[in-house]
């Protein structure tokens, strides 16, 4: 083996573990995410609880916030699995997973403080030459 082969797949496999790590971060994320959204429905159901409550005097704004909480935590739920239903199968290097995580990377980068460094993170080792070619894909 000469020493470019060496030094190339010393290189790609870097630039594996940068993408099993990326994988690895969308999954942690997601699940983080999913907790997030399941103590915000907790609160929803809540404030709905009191919204119905004969005894409660504020039955719109309780009726106004439990639809709020609730509308953000199922938004919260779907966002966290679908990271780890996309996280699992970019650790087995799946095109299609690949372009799923570009997209959910590139709507992450909205999500301060922790999506925008998981967004960029991910666009960065997606988008590279070494990484694209470790999902087959060779256009440029």
């Amino acid at each position: 083996m000469t020493l470019r082969h060496a030094q190339d797949g010393i290189e790609r496999s870097r630039e594996a573990t940068h993408v099993d790590f990326v994988a690895i971060l969308f999954i942690v994320w997601g699940a983080l995410t999913a907790l997030v959204g399941l103590s915000t429905l907790a609160l929803g159901i809540g404030a709905a609880s009191l919204a119905t409550s004969a005894n409660s005097g504020g039955h719109v704004a309780a009726g106004l916030t439990a639809a709020a909480f609730i509308t953000l935590a199922v938004i919260a739920i779907l966002w966290g699995v679908g990271h780890v239903f996309i996280g699992v199968p970019l650790r087995r290097r799946s095109p299609r997973a690949r372009m799923l995580a570009l997209l959910a990377g590139s709507i992450d980068l909205l999500l301060l403080p922790v999506g925008t460094p998981l967004g960029i993170y991910a666009l960065w080792v997606l988008l590279s030459e070494r990484g694209k070619a470790l999902f087959g894909v060779r256009y440029s």
